[in-house]
C-alpha cells in the first residue's frame, strides 16, 4: 500500500522499536485491516481485544496470516482478575468499590488501559467507534499525567504535500487558560520533535502582535511570555524549541505575510506547530484542512500521559488508523 512519505519515515522509524500497541475495538473491519497492515509490515505488534472466533475468521476469509497479532477476550483473560486488582488499588481513594472495579475492568476500553499499565502493552488507539471521553477518561485515570499540575492535552500531525504541520489543542481542552495554552505549547513542541518535526511554535490569534484587541488575544499573548519564560528552565533550555505569539495564522505559515507582519519574529513564516485559543478553533480548522485541503490528518493523540493513548475520528480511514498506531508507537519511546 502506498503511503505518504512522511507517515513511511514514521513506519520505518517505528519498527525499530518493537512496541505493542493494543487496540480494543476488534469488531471493527477498519481496526482489522490497520491491524494486519501493522504487523506484516512489522511496525509494531499488535493485540487486538475482542471476539477471537470472529477475529480469527475474519483473517483467514482475506488470507491474512496473525504473526505479530493476539486476539485477547478480556472475560476470558487469566490477567482480569490482576487488572481487577490493580484498578481498584489505583480508585478506592477515589470511592471505587470492588464490585464497580470488576465490571469497569471488562470494559474493553479500561481493560486496554489496564494492559498498559501492567505493562503488558506500551499503547492503545482506539476510538473509531467510542467518543473520545470514552477513550480518554481510563487514561486520566489509570495512566495519569506524567507531570503533576499540568493538563493532559492532544495534538495531531497534518500533512500538506508531505511536509508535516503539529496542530493542538483540537480535541481535550475546550477553552484553555493562559497557562494552560503554555503548557500545551510546551507539551506540543516536544511531541513535535518526537515526530521529527522542527519546534517552531506559533501562538494563533485573529491578531499578530497588537493589530487585534481583545480578551482573546490578551490570553494569547499571556501564554506566550509564559510558554517562554518556561524556555529558560532546566527542562527545556537544552531543546531546540522557539515559541512567539501573538500571530495570525497567515503571518504563522506564509514568509511573505510575515515579513509584512512580524518581521522580528524567529517564527513568523516558518512555524510548524499551530497552537490554537480554543478547542472550537483548532477543531474546526484540522476538519477544513482534512476534508478541503486535501492534507492528510493523523490523531488525536493524547500528550502529557505517562504512557501514550490515542484516540482515533470515528470517521477515520484505514490509512489514518495505522499512521496513528505508528505514531503510538513512537510516543511510547522513553
Amino acid at each position: 500500500m502506498a503511503y505518504s512519505k512522511y507517515l513511511r519515515g514514521l513506519m520505518d522509524k517505528a519498527k525499530l522499536l518493537h512496541k505493542t500497541i493494543v487496540l480494543p475495538e476488534g469488531e471493527d473491519l477498519r481496526i482489522l485491516e490497520a491491524a494486519h497492515i501493522i504487523a506484516s509490515e512489522k511496525v509494531a505488534k499488535i493485540i487486538i481485544l475482542g471476539n477471537e472466533d470472529e477475529i480469527k475468521n475474519h483473517f483467514a476469509s482475506k488470507g491474512w496470516d496473525l504473526d505479530d497479532i493476539s486476539i485477547v477476550k478480556p472475560e476470558n483473560s487469566p490477567h482480569l482478575q490482576e487488572y481487577t486488582n490493580l484498578l481498584y488499588e489505583l480508585r478506592k481513594d477515589k470511592g471505587l468499590s470492588m464490585e464497580s472495579a470488576e465490571k469497569l475492568a471488562l470494559n474493553y476500553n479500561y481493560f486496554g488501559t489496564l494492559m498498559i499499565k501492567a505493562g503488558h502493552a506500551d499503547g492503545m488507539v482506539s476510538g473509531a467507534n467510542h467518543s473520545t471521553a470514552d477513550t480518554v477518561r481510563p487514561a486520566l485515570q489509570i495512566i495519569k499525567s506524567a507531570k503533576k499540575g499540568r493538563s493532559v492535552s492532544s495534538c495531531l500531525i497534518m500533512v500538506s504535500n508531505d511536509k508535516p504541520y503539529l496542530f493542538s489543542d483540537c480535541a481535550i481542552v475546550i477553552n484553555p487558560t493562559d497557562r494552560e495554552m503554555a503548557d500545551i505549547a510546551l507539551d506540543a513542541a516536544e511531541s513535535a520533535l518526537k515526530f521529527g518535526i522542527e519546534a517552531n511554535v506559533a501562538m494563533l490569534s485573529y491578531s499578530t502582535y497588537g493589530s487585534g484587541k481583545g480578551d482573546g488575544v490578551d490570553k494569547v499573548k499571556r501564554a506566550t511570555e509564559l510558554a517562554k519564560a518556561d524556555l529558560k528552565s532546566d527542562e527545556y533550555k537544552d531543546l531546540p524549541i522557539r515559541i512567539d505569539g501573538e500571530m495570525q495564522a497567515d503571518a504563522a505559515l506564509d514568509e511573505v505575510v510575515a515579513k509584512k507582519k512580524a518581521s522580528a519574529s524567529e517564527v513568523a513564516g516558518k512555524a510548524r506547530v499551530l497552537i490554537f485559543p480554543s478547542l472550537e478553533a483548532g477543531n474546526i480548522g484540522y476538519k477544513l484542512l482534512q476534508r478541503l485541503g486535501g492534507c492528510e490528518a493523523y490523531g488525536p493523540m493524547l500528550q502529557g500521559l505517562n504512557a501514550p493513548v490515542n484516540d482515533l475520528s470515528r470517521g477515520a480511514l484505514v490509512d489514518d488508523i495505522v499512521g496513528v498506531i505508528a505514531i503510538t508507537a513512537l510516543q511510547a519511546q522513553k
